[in-house]
């Protein structure tokens, strides 16, 4: 067996706090909030905040969030759901009314109710230590001064640059100052943004009293008060272009923000060995992760060598049948009847281990839960009518930032405080390409509303007030009952299968945090893609350069289509580890090399 590898960085060590995300910056923030005194909800909500300034490619303060957290004083752990919902007008009939198959990726069309503002709110309020100007000042201060650029955001820029020009001019006015696309490394202003978070501040201060009406007077300024009704007179009176080819007038409106709110819900487990994995609802994609683990403890993968062709034709093949899972039950449990005990019951989980042969299967196999018949998406339909017709390409912001599409894209934060308390969250949408920038407020709304389906048979499909199935995973994991793992990454499909390589090395094969993130990953296609244009690929998987040859030689062996990518191409994990010993607790932490921007912090 492969001995555990050379790795980039020392997994860091500490035991008065530990924080890692996808940028150093939003790093540092949340270990600054550490050393005032603040607990791992006011470190990660003030990373958060920092995330939405200085990753602005990968998500924005118009986008969502699912967290997972653990209290320490309430001895539990809780699910925050910051995923909004579809509005009110967004009805099948609508799209179909307007000649669409699909939801659109970008554009005005796509929005739901921004949800991350109000669930790091709620995550502040009910968890935190801090004030609210506390954990904004970072982020106002970046946006107001700027931060440097890091190379992905220019090519970002460089990709929609015409499209801003042309058809998203509130865009330009903030991204192509005087015209042209910044330079990597050149400080950046947002002073839109700026003003919005000031604003939040100076009506927060103006209601008075403790921290918790403060902060409730935040949530009324953003969902009821001047954000919210500068979000309904934009998307109400324009149309303007996105990846169809043509513009269309938004659906999101001012009531549709004043009727929702986020919330916390029980987070769904899966027993692995030792361990108790936790994941987000039904409505996320936590559960293809859970009932990955629920198939691997019917086969032998402790035996595998971990960067061998046999871990990862076992790997890839549950994958295959956790997605297919995925497409045919998964939707919002508040609309579908999602059978959530069936998906991950033992007997169930063990029938699928059976499918999983020597040899890679070319077939998408639902399963039948509970004797139901599955029903899959249109593979066929609907996407290849599009493709075949749309020449737009990644000039119109087709999707989720294409130009990230093997190095990741979302944003990731894990964060764990001395005295054990815990968070994983995964912020994401209203990343800059994904819809024009709502020009008062300095920020675009997000685009999660393409991951609904136009077809009312499906337990994906689009309904008024519903939230579309997320790709967003965030993960924590109890080790003997005690609360011991939190961990997330970037990546759209890819993140649950990054998330159990990780888990699978870090549980079998011994690997530490940092080990376990820098270990040569894959990822598959073998599903409907969740973003426009919906794209069906079959029987792929895609290597890092860095695994030996012989492997993508015997996988293609086996049957699998392989690609090969670049050498640090696959995931943007990062964890952190609590466990105690001698009566103290001991924390670690690790990030992802990958990019050139995660990092990890800890004392």
């Amino acid at each position: 067996m492969t001995a555990p590898p050379f790795t980039t960085r020392p997994e860091i060590r500490g035991t008065f706090g530990v924080a890692a995300s996808t940028h150093w910056l939003a790093t540092a923030t949340a270990m600054r909030m550490l050393e005032r005194g603040g607990n791992a909800f006011d470190a990660a909500v003030a990373a958060a905040f920092t995330l939405q300034v200085v990753e602005p490619h990968l998500n924005g303060p118009g986008g969502e969030v699912p967290i997972l957290l653990w209290s320490e004083r309430e001895q539990r752990a809780r699910a925050l759901c910051g995923q909004g919902v579809a509005p009110a007008a967004a009805t099948i009939d609508a799209f179909t009314a307007l000649g669409l198959e699909l939801v659109p990726g970008t554009g005005l069309l796509p929005a739901t109710v921004p949800g991350a503002f109000d669930a790091w709110m709620l995550l502040l309020r009910d968890y935190g230590t801090l004030s609210l100007s506390d954990v904004l000042e970072p982020a106002l201060g970046y946006a107001e001064h700027g931060y440097p650029l890091v190379p992905r955001i220019v090519q970002a820029l460089v990709v929609v640059a015409p499209l801003f020009r042309a058809h998203w001019p509130s865009s330009a006015a903030v991204y192509l100052p005087g015209g042209d696309v910044p330079k990597p490394a050149a400080l950046f202003c947002n002073p839109a943004l700026a003003a919005t978070y000031a604003r939040i501040l100076r009506e927060a201060e103006s209601a008075g009293g403790d921290r918790e009406r403060r902060i409730e007077a935040a949530r009324a300024a953003w969902y009821r008060g001047f954000v919210a009704d500068a979000i309904g007179r934009f998307y109400g009176a324009n149309e303007l272009m996105d990846c169809t080819g043509a513009p269309h007038r938004g659906l999101l409106a001012a009531d549709d923000l004043a009727r929702w709110s986020a919330h916390y819900e029980e987070p769904l487990a899966q027993r692995y060995r030792n361990f108790t994995v936790l994941k987000c609802g039904a409505w996320s994609q936590g559960l293809v992760l859970l009932q990955s683990l629920a198939i691997a403890e019917h086969l032998d993968l402790g035996a595998l060598d971990p960067v061998g062709a046999g871990f990862v034709h076992r790997v890839a093949e549950i994958g295959k049948l956790a997605f297919a899972d995925r497409d045919a039950w998964l939707g919002d449990p508040k609309f579908a009847d999602v059978p959530v005990d069936a998906l991950l019951a033992r007997e169930y989980a063990a029938a699928r281990a059976r499918l999983v042969g020597e040899h890679a299967s070319g077939e998408i196999r639902p399963g039948s839960p509970g004797g139901r018949t599955p029903r899959l998406p249109d593979f066929a339909g609907a996407s290849a009518r599009i493709i075949a017709r749309t020449s737009a390409g990644a000039a119109l912001g087709i999707g989720e930032p294409t130009f990230a599409e093997l190095e990741g894209d979302t944003c990731h934060v894990d964060v764990i405080d001395r005295w054990g308390n815990m968070v994983s969250a995964t912020p994401s949408g209203g990343w800059l390409s994904s819809s024009p920038v709502v020009p008062e407020l300095g920020f675009s709304i997000g685009t999660r509303l393409q991951m609904a389906w136009l077809d009312p048979r499906l337990p994906a499909a689009l309904a008024p007030g519903k939230r579309p199935s997320t790709t967003l995973s965030p993960s924590l994991a109890l080790r003997d009952g005690a609360p011991y793992l939190a961990f997330g990454t970037p990546g759209g499909d890819q993140q649950d299968q990054w998330q159990v390589q990780l888990f699978l090395r870090h549980v079998h094969h011994g690997f530490d945090l940092q080990q376990a993130i820098d270990a040569p990953a894959w990822h598959i296609n073998h599903f409907v893609s969740s973003f426009w244009p919906r794209k069906p690929e079959r029987n792929l998987v895609t290597l890092e350069g860095r695994f030996d040859p012989p492997v993508a030689e015997e996988l293609r062996r086996r049957g699998h289509r392989v690609a090969v990518g670049e050498p640090w191409s696959e995931g943007r994990l990062s964890a952190a580890s609590r466990e105690t010993r001698d009566g103290r607790l001991y924390l670690r932490t690790a990030a992802n090399p990958r990019g050139m921007q995660g990092y990890a912090a800890g004392r």
